[in-house]
């Protein structure tokens, strides 16, 4: 009888270590999913993060030559109203008229005022 209770223990023992092995296999698959889903989180918040600040970089650097582009055009805008009033004042077109056309200021009698 002793050696079939000794059988019993050992059976007993390695259903034990058996168990102990299936309890942390379970353990350990149990705490890998969670595991695995908190680094893929972390991962993404990581990419995420990356990709945000090169969207702030891009943007500061579209935005640096927008700047420097109104810039250029408000300069080319105040030359442009600069030339417009020598073009259009009245004593270069009075030149202009006198030394292309051949007009001349008319004499007393041939301006008719309407009533």
């Amino acid at each position: 009888m002793a050696a079939t209770g000794l059988r019993k223990i050992r059976r007993i023992g390695l259903f034990g270590r058996g168990r102990e092995k299936a309890v942390a296999a379970a353990t350990t698959r149990g705490l890998l999913l969670p595991a695995l889903v908190l680094g893929l989180c972390l991962v993404g918040l990581a990419l995420l993060h990356v990709w945000l600040r090169l969207q702030v970089i891009h943007l500061g650097y579209v935005l640096s030559t927008t700047s420097k582009v109104q810039s250029q055009l408000e300069q080319e805008n105040r030359e442009l109203k600069l030339e417009l009033a020598t073009l259009t004042s009245a004593d270069r077109l009075e030149e202009k008229a006198r030394a292309r056309l051949g007009l001349r200021q008319p004499e007393n009698g041939q301006v008719v005022i309407l009533p």
